[in-house]
């Protein structure tokens, strides 16, 4: 039995896209901070997933292999919000997709052979 590398990089890409639209929500619709600008926030959150967002979509190995150590940042941002806001669903959301990406980015690239 063969393991395909397309099931991992469709983990990737719905955490990677999952991820995008919780960060975007989170900080514009759902639960805007009242003390930091809206933009800084996104300028902070968002930028660092979209800078290797066109070698993933194309799918090369050191773009994901990239990606996958910035979704460890925001692994560790749900679980630190996790634990110290009451509001817990958002973080484990976060938690939720950091984890999809890091795990489909991580086993595309094993898989993949190039």
């Amino acid at each position: 039995m063969t393991i395909k590398p397309l099931y991992f990089y469709t983990t990737a890409l719905i955490g990677f896209f999952g991820l995008f639209a919780l960060l975007m929500l989170w900080n514009t619709v759902l639960a805007p901070s009242s003390g930091f600008p809206v933009a800084l926030i996104l300028l902070v959150t968002v930028t660092p997933l979209l800078l290797p967002l066109r070698g993933l979509l194309n799918r090369n190995p050191r773009s994901c292999a990239w990606m996958g150590y910035i979704s460890l940042f925001y692994f560790i941002h749900g679980a630190i919000e996790t634990y110290a806001n009451s509001e817990r669903l958002y973080p484990s959301l976060e938690l939720t997709f950091s984890l999809m990406l890091f795990f489909g980015t991580t086993l595309y690239v094993r898989f993949s052979g190039k």
